[in-house]
């Protein structure tokens, strides 16, 4: 009789992994500027693993308490999670739907949204993404 991982390791095909394994201190992750800013600061990105600025990543996003974002895009889908404060992603237009730590959110790419931190403290997201971060203005501040 096959058990799950019996069955799970005859099945094995060759899987391309992202790099060695990694486990970074919260306070020992590195985070620059991003250029992304609005009169409530900049955004900071911490990257976890990969290189957020070429390719596959995992990067921690550190958003300023009551940061709004310009309506964007991004070239590619991620995910995203988030790990302190009350953060929202919504459609351009769309209202803001409160995700306090531990919510989760998927953006398709190519496709307007708004970023905010509703919390009266920072925000911090981890974003999953299979292509480099890019921010891609399509229209003005959203009041």
């Amino acid at each position: 009789m096959s058990t799950p991982e019996s069955t799970a390791a005859s099945t094995k095909t060759n899987v391309v992994h992202e790099g060695p394994s990694v486990s970074i201190p919260a306070n020992e992750i590195n985070f620059v500027q991003t250029g992304v800013k609005t009169a409530k600061g900049e955004l900071e990105a911490g990257p976890a693993y990969g290189d957020f600025q070429n390719g596959r990543h995992g990067t921690f996003v550190r958003m300023p308490a009551g940061f709004k974002s310009r309506v964007h895009s991004h070239t590619e889908d991620y995910f995203a999670a988030v790990v302190e404060g009350i953060g929202s992603n919504h459609p351009a237009g769309g209202e803001a739907v409160p995700l306090p730590a531990g919510s989760y959110w998927f953006q398709r790419g190519e496709e307007a949204h708004v970023t905010e931190c509703l919390s009266e403290t920072d925000c911090l997201f981890f974003l999953v993404q299979p292509g480099k971060f890019d921010y891609v203005i399509e229209g003005p501040e959203e009041k």
